[in-house]
């Protein structure tokens, strides 16, 4: 089994139930979560003006490769409702994959770690909350 970190947001109609559900639709994907942060509010970073998003991480265990876990992450996505129609847009639900054991791969369609993350607190801090060792290790 793999430790994945996965970022949740979502900032469209019943944010807090999108989160939910994502994490559900997770489970039922054969994915442990093993930690989960406090749901935090935070301004938009970038994109069109919008709303404010709800934002955790999770910590979780996965059979998945990481290109498995990327098609999953978008199908969850998907399935709750997600239309990409803009950059940076509103969403009613985000699932980034941050890290993946230790591993550094980039493809075409995935970057691990997410090349954002450590730029983000809206990232950093529900990271840092479920594992603040890890996340001091992340900085340069």
């Amino acid at each position: 089994m793999s430790l994945v970190y996965l970022a949740l947001g979502s900032n469209l109609g019943d944010r807090l139930r999108y989160m939910q559900k994502a994490v559900e639709e997770l489970k039922s994907c054969g994915m442990k979560v093993l930690k989960l942060s406090t749901v935090i509010e935070t301004d938009p970073v970038g994109g069109v003006p919008q709303g404010k998003f709800l934002n955790a991480v999770l910590k979780a265990s996965t059979n998945h490769s990481p290109e498995e876990l990327h098609v999953m992450t978008q199908g969850v996505e998907r399935k709750l409702g997600r239309v990409k129609k803009t950059i940076n847009g509103p969403r009613v639900i985000d699932i980034d994959i941050l890290l993946y054991d230790d591993i550094k791969l980039t493809t075409p369609r995935l970057l691990i770690p997410h090349p954002r993350m450590l730029e983000r607190p809206f990232v950093m801090r529900p990271l840092k909350e479920i594992e603040p060792v890890l996340c001091a290790s992340l900085r340069p």
